[in-house]
């Protein structure tokens, strides 16, 4: 079954540095354009991400420093990537607490605005996890009945998420052929940020999702406790969690 598509979505993969969103680099990015009339394009592109690859991610990716030294870096070609992408929903597998996070961390690093806001996100990992609970090439051949060769080369992942979308949306009567419904299938959480930091309650309200205030309403403990906005501005946590904790900060109190 092909995708009932409103807008282009973009299936995208990831290789990087290490797992740390907020301090780790990409080292290649691959995506795959689908258009709503189903016409395909594709862009692959190593980086240098300027810090050492952890050896553990080498081990599962094969690129080396060596291998990225003479690439670009994310900001030489961050304005490029932002105007292909432009529009564009976006999906990924294992990408709403990874690849998007990360993606997000890099545009902001690179001084370019790229709005997260306005498109919608789709994980084929989750539905696979809701519909079925397993890694990628698992999921590749059970749903695709093919070997996933190549696997953690971000091309051939890539097209592989792609292809398991679509024979998850032919396998279950329960998932719409449409991307705000897979998009709000695929999320665990109603995020604010992506990393999760901040999330939204059952009444709306953002509520920190991690540490001493873990469901507290965030302008509440902000009023109660202001330490708390500058230890997580100087701590380690990803840019785009200060950036809406500052949004948060200064919609409620101005300054």
């Amino acid at each position: 079954m092909e995708l009932n598509l409103k807008n282009a979505i973009v299936f995208f993969d990831l290789e990087t540095t290490g797992i740390n969103v907020a301090s780790d680099r990409i080292v290649e990015i691959s995506w795959l354009k689908i258009q709503p009339d189903g016409q395909e394009t594709s862009y692959t592109q190593r980086i240098n991400p300027c810090i050492p690859i952890d050896p553990k991610a080498i081990a599962i990716h094969g690129i080396t420093d060596e291998d990225v030294k003479d690439m670009p870096t994310f900001k030489e070609i961050a304005r490029t990537l932002a105007r292909d992408l432009e529009g564009c929903d976006l999906a990924g597998y294992n990408s709403n607490k990874f690849d998007i996070p990360l993606l997000a961390e890099e545009f902001l690093r690179a001084d370019v605005d790229f709005d997260m806001g306005k498109r919608k996100f789709v994980d084929v990992q989750v539905i696979f996890h809701k519909m079925e609970q397993r890694t990628l090439s698992a999921a590749y051949k059970f749903y695709c009945q093919k070997i996933l060769e190549d696997a953690h080369s971000a091309e051939a992942d890539t097209r592989a998420t792609y292809e398991i979308l679509k024979s998850q949306i032919d396998r279950y009567d329960e998932l719409e052929n449409s991307v705000d419904f897979l998009s709000g299938f695929s999320t665990h959480n109603r995020n604010v940020d992506f990393a999760g930091r901040i999330i939204l309650n059952d009444k709306d309200e953002e509520v920190f999702n991690f540490g001493k205030y873990k469901g507290e309403p965030v302008e509440s403990v902000l009023q109660k406790d202001p330490g708390y906005f500058g230890w997580i501005l100087k701590g380690d946590f990803p840019l785009y969690t200060k950036k809406v904790l500052t949004n948060i900060k200064l919609r409620a109190f101005g300054k």
